[in-house]
């Protein structure tokens, strides 16, 4: 290995001289490097990616930093840097979505809507000191369940208001509940 990275340094050395030929020759013969790095690392990961775009990617990212390489440093932990951080923007940009039909699962999914069971009276003072629209949403996302949609339906609000009031409402209460009123 070591013998490949003083090849590959002298290489990417001589190509920010200005030397082309050995710039194509470097860049081809890292390749192979940036794609096993790159197969290894999704493996295991778990993660499905193009690979030949991550490394393509990558040797694009190389030539643009290329600038940045220190000279006295190796070349392979560079570029290897480089190819898992352009794994991980591949990652990022497909997500780690799973899509599972919920049919089949349709009847253990469904639930009642969410029963009060009696609030202590020290609650309902306390969601009762709130100001009438704050008290409103509070109730309805805080204890009823319902969804942000849902509340600005009811209550002829946008979600952004229904958002604004429910963090006001729950910081006002923890002011309350702290004592800092």
């Amino acid at each position: 290995m070591s013998g490949d990275e003083d090849h590959w340094a002298a290489l990417m050395r001589a190509a920010n001289r200005g030397d082309a030929a050995a710039y194509r020759t470097v860049l081809g013969e890292i390749a192979a490097l940036v794609r096993g790095v790159v197969r290894r690392e999704a493996a295991a990961r778990g993660a499905v990616v193009d690979v030949e775009d991550v490394v393509q990617e990558t040797l694009l990212a190389i030539h643009l930093k290329r600038g940045t390489w220190r000279e006295d440093q190796p070349l392979r932990p560079w570029v290897r840097a480089i190819a898992r951080n352009k794994l991980v923007d591949a990652m990022r940009r497909r997500g780690r979505r799973h899509e599972v039909p919920i049919e089949p699962f349709a009847e253990t999914l469904a639930t009642e809507p969410p029963v009060r069971h009696g609030l202590g009276g020290a609650v309902e003072r306390l969601i009762g000191a709130l100001p009438s629209r704050q008290r409103e949403v509070v109730r309805a996302v805080a204890l009823d369940g319902l969804e942000t949609r849902e509340v600005a339906a009811r209550l002829a609000m946008t979600e952004g208001a229904v958002r604004v009031a429910l963090h006001r409402g729950i910081r006002r209460l923890a002011r309350v509940i702290g004592g800092t009123s």
